[in-house]
């Protein structure tokens, strides 16, 4: 637990600087090695990453909390950086299942993650306010007596309700429920981000990778940003590459995408188990 503790405290610096820093998503173990020995100062994982790998959908009926979770462990065995995570709606409809999924999610080493207000329901998306606040609540409460850093994310631009005002009060009533990080993916442009970091007293975290213009790390500080996630696109770009590899062999028969390849020496040197024999 005393390391946990320190990767804990690291994250949460990581939060108060004065520009910001760009948390990666893998989506499996070698993917974690691979971003872990680049330079970055913490990992965030990915439903959608995750869901890829496996051949499914990222929705809420098709992944479950046990095998995120299962998932989130095998990042947090494969690198010594901190770890947040993607815990979805918390798994279930009550203020208490979201507490329990940030208690397990603790559990298996996680010192970060996120709960959102969407509902999986297309005829009703967005839980009603009251009801997305007690499950804030409920899982900053937990995580108030653990080394655990609460992100909490209004989903209103990702289902069809670009509604500006509506998702800065629900980050503010957020806030004063006790989470940490505030995030609201999807936002249209420059100024509706530059509004809600003025608008709300926590860091931001934005998505980069997903859809409309790409900002830099320069601007997004700049307009008060002070955490940046990739989401699922770059496990997109790496089955981006798979693709194109693929199509190359099979329709024109050559071989040229082997020369933009990891050679083997070095995935083979990313991928030893040395540093975790260590560990143990």
């Amino acid at each position: 637990m005393q390391k946990q503790i320190k990767k804990f405290e690291l994250f949460r610096s990581l939060h108060f600087s004065d520009h910001a820093f760009i948390i990666p998503n893998p989506w499996d173990a070698g993917s974690t090695r691979i971003l872990s020995a680049m330079g970055f100062k913490a990992l965030a994982t990915t439903s959608a990453g995750y869901a890829f790998s496996v051949g499914k959908r990222d929705s809420f009926a098709g992944l479950s909390r046990e095998e995120i979770l299962l998932n989130a462990s095998t990042i947090v065995d494969a690198t010594d950086l901190p770890v947040s995570a993607d815990l979805e709606d918390g798994f279930g409809v009550s203020p208490e299942t979201c507490a329990e999924t940030v208690r397990l999610g603790c559990g298996v080493g996680l010192v970060g993650g996120s709960i959102e207000d969407a509902t999986g329901d297309p005829d009703q998306p967005i839980y009603e306010i009251n009801a997305a606040v007690e499950r804030v609540k409920a899982a900053a409460e937990a995580a108030s007596s653990l080394p655990f850093l609460l992100t909490a994310r209004a989903e209103n631009f990702l289902w069809g309700r670009p509604d500006l005002g509506d998702t800065i009060a629900r980050l503010q009533a957020f806030s004063d429920a006790g989470a940490d990080v505030l995030y609201a993916p999807g936002l249209p442009n420059i100024d509706a981000i530059k509004t809600v970091c003025k608008e709300v007293d926590k860091p931001v975290n934005v998505v980069m990778g997903l859809q409309g213009q790409a900002y830099s790390v320069k601007e997004l500080s700049a307009a008060g940003v002070r955490r940046i996630s990739v989401g699922g696109s770059f496990a997109r770009a790496a089955l981006g590459a798979l693709k194109r590899a693929a199509e190359e062999a099979l329709t024109a028969g050559t071989f040229t995408y082997a020369l933009d390849a990891i050679p083997d020496r070095d995935v083979s040197l990313l991928m030893t188990q040395e540093k975790l024999a260590n560990r143990k």
